[in-house]
């Protein structure tokens, strides 16, 4: 990792709602930055906890890989919180909206758009699937990928429903992620991490399995 840069994980709980369906859910936050400034990718479940670990530092950024309300219910109360601005790609506006129908994000996010922190810059990919607007950020520097629910440890994230499609994310996991180098950490929207190189040889399987 570059000198005084890190990333933190932030683990809080709520539920998922989509399609008149809840579920409740663990959600990994992620910190990334340094001691003076920190970035946060998907602000889930509870602003005050991830208030409190970000510290005294400045939030640059509250940056939804996508917006479903698991990854985006507490955006709004943590920019009140460190009036940093929430950053979402287009796409993804009718999902948010959804969940907060009075609040619009603060800014947008495009693919190829770099995000810096501390001593590093964070490159988006808009990884469509999932939904319509997912992102993942690439940092380089930090050897590691946020893919929020685009790939996961065992596959690809849930297309089961509204707004999502499987050859769509399949399509972004293989041009867009698995073209990343092997050692490149994979840190997700839920559950444990996992690396590129240890989900590349099982793509066939996955489209094989069709879901």
């Amino acid at each position: 990792m570059s000198a005084g840069t890190q990333v933190e994980r932030v683990v809080t709980s709520g539920v998922f709602e989509l399609d008149g369906g809840s579920w409740a859910v663990d959600n990994n936050v992620w910190l990334v930055g340094d001691d003076a400034e920190v970035l946060v990718v998907d602000a889930a479940h509870d602003a005050e906890a991830i208030a409190a670990a970000v510290g005294e530092r400045t939030v640059v950024a509250i940056v939804a890989t996508h917006a479903h309300n698991d990854h985006v219910n507490a955006a709004p109360e943590l920019a009140r919180l460190t009036g940093a601005p929430v950053l979402l790609h287009p796409a993804d506006l009718p999902l948010w909206s959804a969940t907060h129908p009075d609040r619009a994000p603060d800014g947008e996010l495009a693919d190829g758009q770099r995000l810096a922190v501390g001593s590093v810059e964070l490159t988006v990919l808009h990884t469509p699937g999932h939904a319509p607007g997912a992102v993942c950020l690439h940092a380089p520097a930090l050897g590691t990928v946020f893919t929020g629910d685009t790939l996961f440890q065992g596959g690809p994230g849930a297309t089961g429903r509204s707004f999502s499609d499987f050859p769509t994310i399949v399509d972004s996991i293989r041009d867009r992620l698995l073209t990343l180098p092997p050692a490149t950490v994979v840190r997700t929207g839920h559950g444990d991490s996992t690396t590129i190189g240890e989900e590349a040889p099982h793509l066939p399987e996955w489209i094989a399995r069709g879901h």
